[in-house]
């Protein structure tokens, strides 16, 4: 974990990563703007592939403008997030390429991958004005793809999971789990989703899987649907190596970093996980505990708790 530096520089500048789908967000990305540049911050805004509520702001039009480039944060000193996990997990690619911390206000509905609400935006963006913020880092995935003849085919990263899919649906995934090098059981299935203590709470999480606390250093297996008596989640050391293969004879697969970058898997395909390499850096603005986020969050029934005796003194 590290703290925010208070040294001082001659140029800050910001990428703002807003959902600008709803009127209320799009206000939301403008007093952003406006608080930043007030405080002599420079914003450069992220632009999604309809531009268009971008044109009819005369606070937001007039700001530099990037696309969803491996340098679009170059040079920023944090990513600023406006919305739900989605928008979240696409701006922490931006903030992991070039190794800047990333923030979230949360404008969505659970919103798990975010630090503070909506209606907190204005304290929280007097925190990145006045440095008065902390970074810590979450594990992240690395992931390679071969083909059937073990020619890497793609490779990519994810903070949350990467998801081995069936492209069937009319049948199953013939798939192998590996660990370290040493098969555990094969299976049909839906697919099968390997993912960080982060991605515990969100697709693991609905098939299935356990939440894992973001201080663990842990890989997570998970079999998505599948038709076999040991399909159990699996954790695992951050030191292994957890692969997929799929049957020679199987369907076509994919394998989904973070639910939005994909890399095709033909029959006979391999995918290999490893801890990544890069953590994120994560922005936070509190002390406020896992804990509380995961009862807040899920909506997590705790009446009649009355705590440690220490605590009741």
């Amino acid at each position: 974990m590290s703290t925010a530096t208070t040294e001082q520089t001659t140029h800050r500048e910001v990428l703002l990563v807003p959902h600008t789908g709803r009127s209320k967000n799009l206000s939301a990305a403008e007093r952003t703007a406006e608080l930043l540049d007030a405080a002599g911050i420079t914003v450069r805004v992220l632009v999604h592939q309809d531009g268009r509520p971008l044109e009819g702001s005369e606070i937001l039009s007039p700001l530099k403008r990037v696309t969803h480039t491996a340098d679009a944060a170059e040079g920023c000193e944090l990513v600023l997030v406006l919305g739900g996990d989605g928008t979240f997990l696409r701006a922490a690619d931006l903030a992991h390429a070039v190794d800047v911390p990333v923030l979230g206000i949360n404008l969505g509905h659970v919103g798990f991958l975010a630090e503070w609400e909506a209606e907190s935006l204005d304290a929280a963006i007097q925190r990145v004005i006045d440095r008065t913020y902390r970074v810590e880092d979450r594990m992240t995935v690395d992931v390679t793809v071969l083909d059937n003849d073990l020619e890497v085919i793609g490779r990519g990263w994810a903070l949350n999971e990467v998801s081995v899919e069936n492209l069937n649906r009319r049948g199953v995934l013939d798939a192998i789990l590996e660990v370290d090098g040493r098969p555990v059981s094969s299976f049909g299935c839906d697919g099968v989703l390997i993912s960080t203590p982060t991605g515990s709470t969100a697709y693991a999480f609905s098939a299935g899987g356990p939440v894992l606390w973001p201080e663990l250093d842990a890989i997570l297996v998970v079999p998505n649907n599948a038709h076999a008596l040991f399909t159990k989640p699996l954790v695992v050391s951050p030191r292994s190596t957890v692969a997929v293969e799929s049957n020679p004879d199987a369907s076509p697969a994919m394998a989904v970093m973070d639910g939005f970058r994909p890399i095709p898997m033909p029959p006979g395909s391999r995918v290999e996980v490893v801890r990544g390499a890069r953590p994120v850096r994560w922005v936070r603005l509190d002390e406020s505990t896992f804990t509380d986020r995961l009862v807040t969050k899920l909506r997590l029934p705790v009446s009649g708790w009355r705590g440690p005796r220490n605590q009741q003194k």
